[in-house]
Parts: C-alpha cells; sequence; structure tokens
C-alpha cells in the first residue's frame, strides 16, 4: 500500500534538492550563500527572514537546505506558539547545544506575522532573544514583516524576498505531476488552474489534485469552476452566491472557496431552498438539481467513480442557481438542522483544533494553513475515497470524531473506521 504520507500531492512530490523547486531562484541563491556562510563562520547575520506571499517556497526552501547541509531541523510555528514560555521551551534549548556526534541544526520559526497582539509580545523578545544566542542559525517566514513591532527582530536579519511563482514555471509542475499519475490533460486546463493560483504553487497543487480526482484525462471543462484565492468563503455566502449568480460558472466557482464537502453543501441546500424560492416552480426544478445532485453522490460512493463528481457539482450549483425565475432577494438563511444536532453533541471547534493540529505538525504547516489548504481536500478525499480516508487518517492519528467530522455520510464514516482498525 502507497505510504499514506504520499496521497497527499504536496507532500508526494515535494522537493529534495534545490534545483527542484520551482521559481525564485535568486531568493534561493541568497539563503543558500548566507547559510553556508553561516556554517563556515563568516556570515554577517545570525538569522535570516524569508518574506513573501504564502505557497512560494519559504518554508520548503529550509527544509531543503536541512536535507542539502545534513543538518537536523528543529521547527515551530509562530502563529501557533506565541508566548515566551511556548519559545523558551521549543527554541531555546534546542539552540544551545549540539546534536549528536556534533550535528548541525536549523532553527525554523515558521510564520511570525502570526504574532500581532500586545499579549503576544513576549513572544517577540523570545525571538529576539533567540537570535543573539543560537549556535546554529536562525530562519523566520512571514508573509508580511513590515508591521512596525518588527522592526527590531528585522534589523537582526537577512532579509530575503520571494515572489509569487510565474504561471509557465507553475504549469510545468503541474505537468510533471500529471505525467507522474498517468493523467493525460489539457494544457489550457493546467494553465487555468496556474493562472487562478495568483503564483501560490501549493494551492495549485491542492486544486489539481482535486480537479483530476478520479479521472484519467484532464479537461478545461474539469477545472473551469475554480475561482481566484479568496479562502476560506463561509457558508452562507457560498449559498447567497449560488442563489444570486446569473450564469452556471459563477454559481460553481463558488465552492472552490468553501470549506463545506459536497454532502453538508447538500445538506445547506435542502435546507435553504425553500427559504429562498418561494415561487412553486422554482422549488421543483430546485428540488429535482438536488435529487439528481444527491443520486450521482450516491454512485460515487459506491463504485468510487469520481467521473461522476462534476455531474454532481454543476446540478448542485448551477442546477440549483437556473432554478429561478425571478430577480434574486436577499434572505436570511437557516443553519441546517442535522448539522446543528451533531454540533450539540460534540464540540465542533474542539474536533477541528484537533486536525488542524495534526495536520500541522504531520505536514509541517501552520494550524492556519491546515484550516485554509488542506482541511478542504481531505473533506473531498474522505466523502468520495474510503482507502485513501482510511490511510491518510491512520497516518495523521485521527479519532473517530475526526474522521465523523470530516464525512457527510454516517455509512462512508463507518466504512473509513473498518478500514483504520483492519
Amino acid at each position: 500500500m502507497i505510504s499514506a504520507e504520499k496521497l497527499l500531492w504536496t507532500n508526494k512530490y515535494k522537493p529534495k534538492s534545490f534545483d527542484d523547486i520551482i521559481g525564485n531562484k535568486e531568493a534561493i541563491s541568497q539563503f543558500r550563500s548566507w547559510i553556508e556562510e553561516f556554517f563556515n563562520g563568516t556570515a554577517k547575520y545570525k538569522a535570516a527572514l524569508l518574506w513573501g506571499p504564502p505557497g512560494v517556497g519559504k518554508t520548503l526552501t529550509v527544509e531543503v537546505a536541512s536535507i542539502v547541509y545534513k543538518a537536523e531541523l528543529i521547527q515551530m510555528n509562530a502563529s501557533d506558539n506565541r508566548s515566551y514560555e511556548d519559545v523558551e521551551r521549543i527554541a531555546m534549548a534546542a539552540s544551545k547545544h549540539f546534536g549528536f556526534g556534533g550535528s548541525r541544526k536549523i532553527i525554523l520559526v515558521d510564520e511570525i506575522d502570526g504574532i500581532l497582539t500586545s499579549e503576544d509580545r513576549g513572544g517577540l523578545s523570545a525571538l529576539i532573544r533567540l537570535v543573539e544566542i543560537s549556535k546554529f542559525p536562525v530562519v523566520f517566514t512571514a508573509n508580511d514583516p513590515w508591521d512596525p513591532q518588527f522592526r527590531q527582530l528585522r534589523e537582526t536579519c537577512l532579509m530575503i524576498q520571494f515572489y509569487g511563482v510565474r504561471s509557465p514555471s507553475i504549469v510545468g509542475f503541474l505537468e510533471k505531476i500529471c505525467r507522474a499519475e498517468g493523467i493525460s490533460y489539457d494544457k489550457e486546463a493546467l494553465k487555468f488552474i496556474a493562472d487562478r493560483c495568483e503564483g501560490d504553487v501549493r494551492s495549485a497543487i491542492n486544486d489539481l489534485q482535486i480537479c483530476a480526482a478520479g479521472k484519467k484525462t484532464l479537461k478545461l471543462d474539469d477545472v473551469k469552476w475554480l475561482g481566484y484565492r479568496d479562502r476560506v468563503t463561509p457558508a452562507f455566502d457560498v449559498l447567497r452566491g449560488i442563489f444570486s449568480s446569473t450564469s452556471c460558472n459563477a454559481a460553481r466557482r463558488y465552492t472552490i472557496t468553501s470549506d463545506l464537502s459536497y454532502d453538508e453543501l447538500l445538506q445547506w441546500l435542502n435546507e435553504n431552498i425553500p427559504i429562498q424560492y418561494g415561487n412553486a416552480y422554482e422549488l421543483f426544478d430546485a428540488y429535482d438539481a438536488l435529487s439528481r445532485a444527491d443520486v450521482y453522490l450516491g454512485r460515487i460512493k459506491r463504485s468510487q467513480d469520481w467521473s461522476l463528481l462534476s455531474y454532481a457539482m454543476d446540478l448542485m450549483t448551477a442546477g440549483v442557481s437556473m432554478a429561478k425565475r425571478e430577480k434574486y432577494k436577499f434572505v436570511k438563511y437557516s443553519f441546517p438542522e442535522r448539522i446543528r444536532l451533531l454540533q450539540k453533541s460534540m464540540s465542533v471547534r474542539e474536533v477541528m483544533n484537533g486536525i488542524a493540529s495534526l495536520i500541522a505538525k504531520n505536514c509541517h504547516v501552520s494550524s492556519r494553513t491546515a484550516l485554509s489548504e488542506y482541511l478542504p481536500i481531505l473533506k473531498v478525499i474522505f466523502n468520495h475515497n474510503a482507502n485513501m480516508a482510511a490511510g491518510i487518517a491512520s497516518w495523521l492519528g485521527f479519532d473517530d470524531r475526526m474522521v465523523d467530522f470530516l464525512v457527510g455520510n454516517p455509512s462512508m464514516g463507518e466504512e473509513i473506521k473498518k478500514l483504520m482498525k483492519g
């Protein structure tokens, strides 16, 4: 069986050398020169701050450096570990002692711009002290490090800017993945994905995995529903977008920025169609589309034929949206009763945070990134591929409540849990 870690394409195709990282060659070269000077004892700065938009290779560059220079990587996330005590516990001890046999270490502190509130300033002062006393190179990453409170930290660091990766470079990498997965592709489909990820390679890979799920051929029509990266759209806004859209593509686009599973979207629509549509003909057409979408989702779960997913999505979004015969009017939507009952029986926030924590630990990302970028793709997998879901759940260490949270269908959840135990 394939390693569960490899089921996520962002892990499966993660570069192992600097040459394999796409884009930002100048920034990577600058980083390599600095860290080599550090190990040789000639570096001007004891720390480097890699900054730029998400998904462009900042953290990846440091991970590859630990492989190339045979250094132990000590990694923490400033968004998740903000207090002075957190930093002291995780980083300070590592900064003072060489590993077994005098091995090298690299200390990576991700997403320092997650420390933005007054109560977190103890953590920021600890990071500055970390740079002062560390015997090893310290690397920080940030999307935007220009808040005035970071001035003192910036002055201790070599600032290295990363940029969004150009679309042609992303297309080339997506082509490589498609060839490795045995997927024939329309190049325009890959260009469509690359253009809409706005330089974010990680998002492009996740979008490709979602769109190519269960397919042997990827066409432009399979990806046209993707929207620009404006995540994550709340459920009420997703509904409003679907009901108010005036074109099929516009209606479908709202689902890519939502973290709702397909079964959850079905529940939300089922609850709110009678609230939005008052005309009998609108109600008939909308529920007809929704019922046919439900049939397709059922067939997918029984046969694992993911090629049917695009039909279900078209019916749930465009089909429901195009049922309207009158001008869209604003209404107050209702939370699905089935999901409300589920929330009463467990702390959804607690489960969600637990999932994010396990993803962050095993995939070396922040909890914020885990929720916004990894959770949506896991919901797709957990609702449509029990074998793959069981492998991922076992690898990440999910418990039964976490599995139940990720699936919209109880029978699917039971199948996944059975596979995990078997």
